[in-house]
């Protein structure tokens, strides 16, 4: 697929490439605003950029725009496509192109270019005009700086998705514009498989879930903020034990940090000059106050908190750290997207020598993590962004450094231009579950700029003062968001050794609760986590619900099972072994529990 710059040149790429793909979807965006525009001339169009599936465009209406308008304009989509038109690139001034825009009345459009014209002024006269690229198909041209593939005809599956409603330029002071969705593909069938992986994704909602397994509940006392109920609580403590057992394995330390600290303490590490927008604050006895964000300040102080030999580097922090983060109301989703989250942080201080190889030992445990969930990966490396601090001397040696790592390990790594935090390059770790979706958790980031600000140091073998080097890291990402990408991964469905509740006995009927509890006393005492239903109903029916709660297994007592000592199991469906929604019968419970056993190191 053939890929048109704005300075005019082409390139050919494959439509998995994340620039073609990227470029197609811009494409697609424009297709969307020309339906728009032959199909209702007097709409207004705002900005229509590619996301990460699909795209969307802002527009404003003259009527009420509703989901049934959708079809009518995804036809118009297809027809345009169909006309096979090329794409055109051409510079042009500020002045012609507000000149354009103010004649086609598009008033958004025509902020815009006034607001780059403003900037265009504030330039010394000495320099260049500023010259703007518009793109052209057929007799729709639009303002962009591209990239875009170079005919519509490779367009050939659309499907606009959704509507919603989006301020103007995000800014709830602005009027309120209509919000088209849409994804489309090169080939017919990559569009049936998205749609069939989104009634998927529907099915396995972990909202929806969450509530049918009474794992957790958003309150409206707290948006953003979730409540974990019991069963949850038995995930998230699974969690953070086989966390800890890996991180005293690999020789971390494990610490706590306050979650609100000084203002000063901010401005030092730079988060209240690049990060104030997200960040709650408070006044305690007149002194300013913020509520942390991110648990790396704290580290620094505890770093700093005793004099320090280069014989404890690398030395490996750990925290469960309870961080907030002020998000907008509209962008908050269930798990995923929250305003309060416990992050599994760590900071590492360590020697220039140390640097690899301990990027090295955070990449095997980061695979050793997503291996045990049965997920699979990939690598961005994201490099300097416009916000950033620190020399460029600091920023190239910390990018080569993870280069080095994650070649010396066979690490295969896209590029994310920009995207480094601000104080560092970074690798971030991109997890696909079960059904093809991709999730950023993990993340390596490499630091010269915080050990430098804090005036950290370390006595080195030569008796004088160094500065040591940072690795913020993370594995899970957030609790919070991890379990919720687990619930989506595993439908529900958890494994033996994470499932709330491993096994629920269901006497057939009240003469046989007597041996239902004596096998209960069992399970717990062997440490499986068990519930037994007592309630005065069909065995048909308390199979059904034990199936509904996703219980991976059902004991089954009647006569005979409690007369020769003895279990039916029946297996929960889906479980990926064999015997899955089988029964066996007559096992002693040494064999159930070998079974748990089993499935549990599966």
């Amino acid at each position: 697929m053939k890929v048109l710059k704005n300075n005019g040149e082409v390139y050919e790429g494959s439509f998995e490439e994340k620039e073609v793909c990227q470029a197609f979807w811009h494409t697609s965006a424009h297709l969307l605003a020309q339906a728009v525009k032959e199909l209702y001339p007097d709409t207004k169009c705002a900005i229509g950029p590619a996301i990460e599936k699909g795209f969307y465009y802002d527009f404003r209406f003259s009527f009420p725009f509703e989901e049934e308008h959708l079809t009518a304009v995804e036809q118009k989509m297809y027809e345009i496509a169909g006309r096979s038109l090329s794409l055109q690139v051409e510079s042009v001034s500020v002045q012609k192109a507000l000149a354009y825009m103010e004649a086609q009345e598009e008033c958004y459009k025509k902020e815009l270019i006034e607001e780059l014209a403003g900037k265009a002024s504030e330039k010394e006269e000495s320099a260049p005009a500023e010259e703007l690229t518009f793109y052209r198909q057929g007799s729709y041209a639009e303002l962009c700086k591209g990239p875009h593939i170079v005919n519509t005809a490779c367009v050939k599956a659309i499907k606009l998705l959704s509507i919603a409603g989006a301020y103007w330029r995000g800014d709830e002071k602005n009027e309120m514009l209509t919000r088209i969705y849409g994804i489309s593909f090169p080939k017919r069938s990559d569009l049936e498989a998205y749609l069939h992986m989104l009634e998927e994704a529907k099915r396995r909602d972990h909202r929806k879930l969450g509530k049918e397994l009474g794992l957790f509940l958003i309150a409206e006392e707290g948006p953003g903020f979730p409540f974990f109920l019991p069963k949850g609580m038995v995930i998230k403590n699974i969690l953070t034990a086989y966390w800890r057992k890996l991180h005293m394995e690999e020789g971390y330390q494990e610490i706590t940090t306050p979650v609100m600290l000084t203002k000063t303490l901010w401005e030092t590490s730079g988060h209240w000059e690049h990060y104030r927008e997200n960040m709650y604050t408070s006044v305690v006895d007149g002194t300013d106050y913020a509520i942390k964000p991110m648990s790396c300040p704290g580290g620094m102080l505890v770093y700093k908190s005793e004099p320090r030999s280069y014989r404890e580097l690398p030395l490996r922090l750990a925290e469960l750290g309870l961080v907030h983060r002020y998000e907008k109301s509209g962008q908050l989703h269930g798990l995923m997207r929250v305003r309060a989250f416990t992050q599994d942080d760590a900071h590492i201080f360590m020697t220039e020598e140390q640097v690899i190889p301990e990027i090295q030992k955070v990449a095997r445990l980061i695979q050793k993590v997503y291996e045990r969930f049965g997920f699979s990966y990939f690598v961005e490396l994201s490099t300097k962004p416009e916000n950033s601090i620190g020399s460029e001397a600091d920023w190239e040696l910390a990018t080569d450094a993870l280069i080095q790592a994650a070649r010396s390990l066979g690490l295969p790594y896209v590029v994310n231009e920009g995207d480094g935090a601000f104080y560092g390059p970074k690798l971030d770790f991109h997890l696909k579950d079960s059904i093809g979706r991709t999730w950023q958790c993990g993340t390596i980031q490499l630091d010269f700029q915080l050990p430098l600000r804090f005036e950290a140091e370390y006595t080195g073998a030569d008796g004088q003062k160094h500065r040591p080097i940072m690795i913020h890291r993370v594995i899970y990402g957030s609790l919070e968001r991890f379990i919720g990408i687990l619930i989506e991964h595993y439908a529900g469905k958890f494994p033996v050794w994470l499932a709330p509740v491993q096994a629920k006995i269901l006497p057939v009927s009240d003469k046989y609760q007597d041996y239902g509890n004596e096998i209960l006393q069992k399970c717990k005492e062997a440490g499986i986590r068990t519930e037994i239903d007592l309630r005065d109903e069909k065995l048909g029916y308390k199979i059904r619900e034990a199936q509904l709660e996703k219980t991976p297994f059902m004991i089954i007592l009647g006569e005979k099972e409690k007369f020769g000592k003895t279990l039916s199991v029946r297996l929960r469906d889906g479980q990926g072994n064999e015997e899955a929604g089988k029964q066996l019968s007559g096992i002693s419970f040494e064999e159930f529990q070998k079974l748990c056993y089993d499935e549990e190191n599966a």
